[in-house]
Order: structure tokens, then C-alpha cells, then sequence
């Protein structure tokens, strides 16, 4: 089991109790707006179990972490990253609306990204987010992402084309968190 400590914050690696959490933020329309179409249960089911799967450097499937606050254990959201080709991973979050704006997401991301440039030992990461989600982008860009373009009509969304955000990190590029 993979767990990440912040000073607020314990990101750990998804288990079949996370069930519930998990179905309700995909079924969040708030939480889906930029991200996907409504899903059935099965659906979102089928994008659950693989993330269950013991994640280890390689792994071809993501590295899915429940992040929480430290002094409740409350469900706060979720992060993590996948990688897509060799030493290079893509990083992706999302969180309950009523976790949204407090700096769980900045913090989280933090972890996540010193732990891929670490322990799973990527040079590169990349984020891509739909034109119009703000916060996600302000997030990564905090976190030391860069603006690398923009794909036109590269995301179908509510029956319309969306462009989508790429931005990057580099290892050498990451101000790593103080112990």
C-alpha cells in the first residue's frame, strides 16, 4: 500500500471500501463537468477495479490515491498518475465540491508529483484539462506546470468539441516539498 503524508493530508492507495467515495464523485455532475459525460454504475465500476490493482513502478495502470484529511480520515478526493510512455506519467485529481478551493488539491499534487519523481522515477509529467476548468489549470500552474499548448477539438463533451490544455513538468523543473 502506497501512502503519502502531508501536513494536512494522507493520500493513500484506493481499496474496496473507497467504493462509495469513488461512485459518488463520478456521479457528481459538479465533479464531471470538465471531466467526462455521466457515467452508468457499471461503467464507473469498470474504471474502479483496475485501480484497485497493487500499483508499482511500470505499472500500466494508475496509481489511484484516496486523499484525506489527517485529523478526521474524512474522503477528500482522489489523485494520482499514469504512466503513458517510459519515464514519462500523466497526473490527474479530483475533488468533492466541498473540498474544492481550501489548497487540498495544491498540497496533494505536491505528493503525488515528488512521489512520481522519486519513487517511480519520471523525468516528465503532463496534465491535459478542458479549456474553460480554470481551477485545474491554476492548480497545476501553482504546482509548477507549464502551459506547453492548447488541441483544438480535442475532447467530446456533452455532445460539443472541447479544446484541451497540455501542460508539463519537468523533474528538473520541481521545487521538491521541505521534509
Amino acid at each position: 500500500m502506497i501512502e503519502l503524508i502531508t501536513p494536512r493530508l494522507t493520500c493513500s492507495s484506493l481499496s474496496e471500501a473507497d467504493w462509495p467515495f469513488f461512485l459518488s464523485l463520478y456521479q457528481n455532475p459538479a465533479v464531471m463537468r470538465f471531466v467526462m459525460d455521466e457515467l452508468s454504475e457499471t461503467d464507473i465500476r469498470e474504471a474502479f477495479d483496475p485501480r484497485l490493482a497493487p500499483w508499482t513502478p511500470g505499472a500500466e495502470h494508475w496509481l489511484c490515491l484516496v486523499v484525506r484529511d489527517r485529523e478526521q480520515g474524512h474522503p477528500l478526493g482522489l489523485t494520482g498518475f499514469i504512466q503513458r510512455e517510459t519515464a514519462i506519467a500523466e497526473v490527474g485529481f479530483i475533488f468533492s465540491p466541498a473540498a474544492q478551493g481550501k489548497g487540498y488539491g495544491f498540497e496533494s499534487l505536491q505528493a503525488v508529483c515528488d512521489f512520481a519523481f522519486t519513487e517511480g522515477a519520471m523525468r516528465r509529467l503532463s496534465a491535459t484539462v478542458t479549456v474553460g476548468n480554470k481551477a485545474s489549470r491554476r492548480l497545476l500552474e501553482k504546482t509548477g506546470f507549464v502551459l506547453e499548448g492548447e488541441l483544438r477539438e480535442s475532447y467530446q463533451l456533452g455532445g460539443k468539441w472541447h479544446n484541451d490544455w497540455l501542460l508539463g513538468l519537468l523533474r528538473s523543473e520541481f521545487v521538491f516539498p521541505s521534509p
